[in-house]
């Protein structure tokens, strides 16, 4: 296969033509303002209720927005009747409790990346959802972005030829107050930043057969820095990296018998790529670096339209995938020795 003359147009549907669902935002961080934001601005979709663990907390983001309810709970934002889906924003020990309870009360549900804690967290939200007919999905926003249909066709059409080996790598300096660093919140890189690249390796080259992990860990009893590689069918390989002890490259290639995809940071975001051959033959994907307001809507709109098409699952992230890469950390973490304190 050769490279092709000029590159696919992303197939992505425009996002303000997508039906208007009407949403409940449950928590009031910072993904949940960037996510608020980028629904506002860039869609159709009805940002109607609130919900926090204080009214104060929850009457200041419904201000900020310009939303018509602030609940007081989490519990009441579930059981607001005028609510048909729940975006759970609460920090990652708390994904799986939380979309239960979004689940228990009838509420289709948008899990925050990483859905859970660990693969069997994750499938305890698929088996409920299933048993409740609403649809759960990971909010893994990478995929659904418009230069990541460009590259899912360039893969499809076997423009790269047999893939070898997937490189990610994703590292950030934070300020030692940070979340991030906190144990009780089940800090670290790992289900922050590898779930970056983790999920491309499973993605691009399907669930691995081998799982090998190091680490090494920082003064606030998280890991600082993980580095994991995958063995895959045919001898393919992915190398992945995350870091919260510096910032790193945070770059990704996709890596070919007859050409390569090479990502500019910050790889999972908006933004650029180039697809080169063997000559040094380039075409080369730009689009606007507009971040996590710019981005985070694409995954709210695949929703709503599934939904109202009466789909349960998405085709670009069922949860089978997030399922799979939440194994391959799972696996990881056993090997380094790290458990979250809900696993204990």
């Amino acid at each position: 296969m050769v490279l092709p003359s000029t590159l696919p147009t992303p197939r992505t549907p425009d996002p303000q033509q997508a039906p208007s669902l009407r949403w409940g935002i449950l928590g009031t961080g910072w993904i949940a303002r960037q996510f608020t934001t980028a629904l506002q601005a860039h869609t159709a979709q009805r940002v109607v209720a609130v919900g926090s663990r204080s009214q104060e907390s929850a009457h200041r983001f419904a201000a900020q927005f310009g939303i018509g309810r602030a609940h007081p709970s989490y519990d009441a934002l579930v059981a607001d009747g005028e609510v048909d889906v729940i975006y759970v924003a609460t920090p990652h020990n708390h994904h799986h409790p939380d979309a239960l309870r979004a689940i228990a009360a009838g509420k289709h549900v948008l899990i925050e990346k990483p859905i859970a804690l660990n693969a069997d967290q994750a499938r305890d939200i698929q088996r409920a959802a299933h048993e409740r007919g609403v649809m759960a999905m990971e909010a893994l926003w990478t995929f659904f972005l418009p230069k990541f249909d460009v590259v899912r066709q360039l893969l499809a059409d076997g423009a790269l030829g047999q893939i070898h080996t997937v490189l990610a790598d994703h590292g950030q300096y934070f300020e030692p107050d940070h979340r991030i660093l906190r144990r009780d919140l089940a800090g670290g890189p790992m289900l922050d930043l590898m779930t970056y690249p983790a999920s491309l390796a499973n993605w691009v080259l399907g669930a691995p057969s081998e799982v090998i992990a190091r680490s090494t860990w920082a003064s606030s009893q998280v890991t600082g820095q993980t580095a994991i590689m995958l063995g895959h069918d045919q001898g393919a390989q992915s190398l992945l990296h995350s870091s919260v002890l510096s910032r790193t490259p945070t770059t990704a290639a996709i890596c070919g018998s007859e050409g390569m995809i090479t990502f500019e940071p910050d790889f999972y975001m908006p933004g650029n790529f180039t697809v080169s051959d063997h000559t040094g033959r380039a075409l080369h994907f730009t689009e606007p670096l507009l971040a996590h307001t710019g981005g985070l809507h694409f995954q709210a709109v695949d929703m709503a339209r599934r939904i109202i098409a009466g789909e349960l699952v998405s085709a670009i992230r069922p949860l089978q995938e997030s399922i799979q890469t939440m194994a391959v950390m799972d696996d990881a973490r056993r090997q380094i020795g790290e458990v979250y304190d809900e696993e204990r």
